[in-house]
Formats: structure tokens, C-alpha cells, sequence
């Protein structure tokens, strides 16, 4: 288990000791879940996405300023800086699984401050504490190429989710109804954040994942059918990107901006594709490289760090997936230090 019994039964009674939460979630499958299982235990509160990068900044207190929480939560984000923690009167609980930050007057949980080899998804995390909506903990979980503890009771109770045949998180991703309903879950949070707040909100309300993937209510039509229609532009964009060539040991995919960004979607898909290659997704915005960068054997952040050493830009991530944006002039230099150091 990830959290010890002693922080499972504190933060369960921050949130059962709270009336009005302001939830900060990372804008992936895993911060959403995690958002989720924390918002439909309270029943109250509010959700803030926040995107681009997993930082906690300064230039969130107005928002801290116009809800008026009585405590923040902060799920599956990397960074809480120190003057943002300062200038707010809420207490902070901050639930996270990327490498650990020293930070004072937080309530932190990180089961990396433990055992720096575990990094079980914050939706594992929440879902010790809250012990509900096991498929949207499963979904998460997963999401995050992570076979969780409770994934066996998961089957048992559904069954055409996740067959018998299944004993990775990786098949369970790309080849059951399970991965479908992850992948619906990942492209709610596409597009503006007022539209991703706004699927978020409508699945707090959702009871079943037969709602949604079964379209059996007015609510899950809705889910589904956002879904459908950005399937079929990441589809297009797939296709694409299976028409590279690998680089030697790189499989590299660039893009230009669009409304959208698939880097994380196509990034896992082509790993799946390609598991020998470190596979690099680009998506040229604003004159800088936004990348997911992949791997299943190669350690990543210590490549990646000397390769931030040297070009202008920032990023970082877990052992195997990261994530990196550096500016459009130095991409190529950055593309040759990883080359050298794979």
C-alpha cells in the first residue's frame, strides 16, 4: 500500500473536516480521476485544471482569492512553489507520486518520500483514502501505466472491462473496453478549460461507466459523442505519425500547433507500437517544441537533464515518461545529446 494508515486517516479527515475545497488537478487521466475522487467523496467545491505545466504558482492566489476555500487540495502536480503556499491563508493538503520537494507549512503526501521506487498514480493514492468509485480509480490508474493494488476486485465487478486474458497495464490500455473508457476520460480534458471543466463537472454527476460507454443516459450520450468527435481528429493524426521512420533508437513525430494537443496520447500509442525505441513527440507552439517523451527500458531524466543543461527550456517527469518543452532553435541540439546518451 502506497500511503501509510496513518495518512490515509489524515487526509480522510481534512475532507471530511472540509465544506468548501478548491481542487488544483493536473490536466491528464490520472489528475482528472484523482480530482474526481476526491470532489464525489465531498460532494462540494471546486476544480481548477491547470495545464501547460504542473506548477502551482503566484498567478493562482486570485483564484484562491474569488472562491474563498476553506482548504486546497493539490492532485498529481509536480511543483507547488513556496511563495504561492506563503501568500494563501487555506491550509494546503497536496497528494502528488513525481519526485519529492521540500516545502514548509503544506500537508504533503508523496509515497516517493518512503521509497523513491514508488510511483503509484495519485488516483491509487485517493482512492485508498476515499474507498469509492473503484472504475474511476481503475481508469486512472491505469491511465498512468500502473497495475493497481485493488485491480483484481476491479475485474471482478466488471468483468467485460478488463477480461481474465489481461495481466498488464499496458494491454489494458490499448486492447479492452477499459482503455476506451480512458481514452474518453483523457479527450474530455482537450480544448479550452472552460470546455474541460466543464466534461469534469458533468462526470462528477456520472454514476456507471456503462453511462457513458453504453450511452445510457442523457449525460453520458454527451461524454461519448465529445469523445467521437476527437477521436476522429486524433485518429488522423495517428495515422501520420505511424508513417515514421525511427531514428536509429529514436522515434521521432513532429507537428505543428493545432486546436488540440495529442503529444501524450500518440506518445503512448506508438511506444505500444514501437516498446525498443524512445519514442519523442513534438508539437512546435509558439516557437518552442512541446514533447511526451517515451520509454520502456531507457531511464529518462537523467538524459533529459543533460539535455536541458544545454538548450533553453525546461521538463521532467517519471522514470519512463516525461515530458519537456524547449525552444524551436535548439531542438535539434537537444535531439543529439539524447542521441549520444542513449
Amino acid at each position: 500500500m502506497a500511503l501509510t494508515d496513518k495518512e490515509i486517516n489524515q487526509i480522510r479527515e481534512e475532507l471530511q473536516t472540509c465544506k468548501k475545497p478548491l481542487i488544483f488537478f493536473h490536466d491528464d487521466a490520472d489528475g482528472l480521476c484523482s480530482f474526481l475522487l476526491l470532489y464525489r467523496y465531498i460532494k462540494e467545491g471546486k476544480g481548477i485544471i491547470v495545464k501547460t505545466t504542473p506548477d502551482v504558482d503566484e498567478k493562482f492566489i486570485k483564484k484562491v482569492e474569488e472562491y474563498q476555500p476553506d482548504k486546497i487540495f493539490i492532485v498529481d502536480l509536480a511543483i507547488v512553489q513556496q511563495e504561492f503556499i506563503d501568500k494563501i491563508k487555506p491550509k494546503i493538503i497536496w497528494i502528488d507520486h513525481h519526485k519529492p520537494l521540500k516545502r514548509e507549512n503544506v500537508l504533503y503526501f508523496n509515497p516517493r518520500k518512503h521509497d523513491k521506487e514508488d510511483n503509484t498514480p495519485v488516483s491509487s493514492l485517493c482512492y485508498q483514502v476515499v474507498q469509492q468509485d473503484m472504475w474511476i480509480a481503475a481508469a486512472g490508474a491505469i491511465a498512468d501505466w500502473h497495475w493497481p493494488y485493488f485491480i483484481e476486485e476491479f475485474r471482478k465487478e466488471y468483468p467485460d472491462l478488463l477480461p481474465e486474458s489481461i495481466d498488464n497495464p499496458e494491454d489494458a490500455l490499448f486492447e479492452t473496453k477499459l482503455g476506451k473508457l480512458i481514452d474518453i476520460i483523457s479527450f474530455s480534458l482537450k480544448g479550452t478549460t472552460q470546455d474541460a471543466l466543464k466534461y469534469a463537472k458533468i462526470f462528477t454527476r456520472i454514476k456507471t461507466p456503462y453511462e457513458i460507454l453504453d450511452q445510457e443516459t442523457p449525460k453520458g450520450k454527451y461524454i461519448y459523442k465529445n469523445f467521437e468527435k476527437i477521436d476522429k481528429e486524433y485518429q488522423n493524426m495517428l495515422k501520420k505519425a505511424l508513417k515514421v521512420k525511427p531514428r536509429g533508437k529514436i522515434l521521432l513525430f513532429e507537428y505543428q500547433s493545432g486546436k488540440m494537443s495529442f503529444t501524450k496520447d500518440i506518445a503512448n500509442e506508438l511506444l505500444h507500437r514501437n516498446p525498443d525505441k524512445l519514442t519523442i513527440i513534438a508539437r512546435e507552439k509558439d516557437g518552442e517544441m512541446k514533447m511526451s517523451i517515451r520509454s520502456k527500458n531507457i531511464i529518462i531524466p537523467p538524459i533529459l537533464e543533460k539535455a536541458l543543461k544545454e538548450t533553453e527550456g525546461y521538463g521532467g517527469g517519471h522514470e519512463h515518461a516525461c515530458g519537456a518543452n524547449v525552444k524551436k532553435q535548439d531542438f535539434e541540439r537537444f535531439l543529439d545529446i539524447f542521441k549520444k546518451n542513449l
